[in-house]
C-alpha cells in the first residue's frame, strides 16, 4: 500500500512540474508571440484616409489640393439598440430607415456606410456626434479640392470617391500622390464589445506631392483669352498652348469646352476626356510659312 502511494504521489508531483514548466513556458518564454497573436484577434482598425499629394506649379501655386471631411463608419456588434440607432441616422443623413437598418444590422466586423455617410458636412458630422450612439464613430477623410475650379482641368484631371485618379495628370501620377491608410486600433471580444485597453494610432503617410512646369499667371492669361475667344466666336471648339521655346516647358495648356473636376459627373464623356491640345490635329497654317518659303528659294 505505501509503495502504491508513493507512486501515486510521483506521479503527481511529475505532473505539478510538467504543468508549472509548460505555464512558465506560455507566461515567460512565448509570451510575445502570443500577446500578438492574441491582438491580431482583438484588434479592429477604424480606417483613417491619408492627404492625396498636392500639385503645384512652377511657382509654389496649389493647383489641387485637400480638404478634410468626415465619414461614418459602424461597428455593428456594439450597437445594442440596431431599430433606434438606424431610425436617427436616417434622418439624420435623409436616406431611407430600411437602407440603413441594413448597414446597422450586416454581419461584419466593420461596415462603412456608402454613400450616403461619406464626405459629411461638418453640420452632420456635428449631429451624429451629438447623439453619442454606441457602435458608431466619425472618421476623418481626405476630400480633393480644386481651388481654381476649371483652371487646367483637362490636364489635371479628377479623382473619384474614393480619391483614386481618374483622369489626367491625377491618374498618371495616381501612385505617387496617393499615400497609405492610416487606423485607431481598438480591442474587441468574439462578440464585438469593446474591450478596456488602450487603443493605438496609426499614422496615415500622406502623398507625394507634384509640381509642374505650368506658370499660373500665364495660365490664368490663356483660360482667359480662351474665354473672350468663346465668347466672341461662338467656335466648337478652342485651344492653346504657351511654351518656353528655349526648354521646351509647357507654361500653360488649355481647350474650350472645359469641366470642373469637382463636379465631373455633371459632363459628358467628350468633355471631360478631350483635351484638345494633346490630340487634336490641325493643319499648321503660319507657323509652317518659314519652312514654305525656304523650300521655294
Amino acid at each position: 500500500m505505501n509503495e502504491r502511494m508513493r507512486l501515486v504521489l510521483i506521479i503527481i508531483i511529475f505532473l505539478f512540474i510538467v504543468i508549472t514548466l509548460k505555464v512558465f513556458y506560455i507566461q515567460v518564454i512565448s509570451y510575445n508571440k502570443l500577446n500578438k497573436y492574441a491582438k491580431d484577434l482583438w484588434s479592429r482598425n477604424l480606417p483613417l484616409e491619408a492627404n492625396r499629394g498636392n500639385i503645384y506649379d512652377r511657382n509654389g501655386v496649389i493647383l489641387a489640393g485637400n480638404i478634410t471631411t468626415t465619414s461614418l463608419v459602424l461597428i455593428p456588434n456594439q450597437i445594442k439598440d440596431k431599430e433606434k440607432t438606424a431610425k436617427l441616422l436616417a434622418n439624420i443623413l435623409n436616406t431611407k430607415y430600411e437602407d440603413m437598418l441594413s448597414h446597422v444590422t450586416k454581419k461584419t466586423s466593420i461596415e462603412r456606410v456608402h454613400p450616403e455617410g461619406r464626405r459629411l458636412s461638418n453640420e452632420i458630422a456635428d449631429k451624429i456626434n451629438n447623439l453619442k450612439l454606441e457602435g458608431v464613430y466619425l472618421v476623418k477623410e481626405s476630400k480633393r479640392n480644386y481651388p481654381y475650379d476649371k483652371f487646367l482641368s483637362h490636364t489635371l484631371g479628377f479623382v473619384g470617391i474614393d480619391n483614386q485618379g481618374l483622369s489626367g495628370l491625377e491618374l498618371i501620377y495616381n501612385d505617387y500622390l496617393t499615400g497609405s491608410y492610416g487606423a485607431i486600433k481598438y480591442f474587441s471580444d468574439a462578440k464585438g464589445q469593446k474591450l478596456k485597453l488602450s487603443q493605438i494610432y496609426e499614422q496615415p503617410q500622406d502623398g507625394m506631392n507634384v509640381t509642374l512646369t505650368i506658370d499660373f499667371k500665364i495660365q490664368e492669361a490663356l483660360e482667359r483669352e480662351l474665354d473672350n475667344a468663346v465668347k466672341m466666336y461662338s467656335p466648337e471648339g478652342a485651344w492653346g498652348i504657351v511654351m518656353n521655346p528655349n526648354t521646351g516647358e509647357v507654361l500653360a495648356i488649355a481647350s474650350r469646352p472645359t469641366f470642373s473636376p469637382t463636379n465631373y459627373q455633371d459632363y459628358s464623356l467628350e468633355e471631360i476626356n478631350r483635351n484638345l491640345p494633346i490630340w487634336m490635329t490641325y493643319e499648321p497654317g503660319s507657323t509652317f510659312k518659314n519652312v514654305d518659303t525656304i523650300y521655294k528659294l
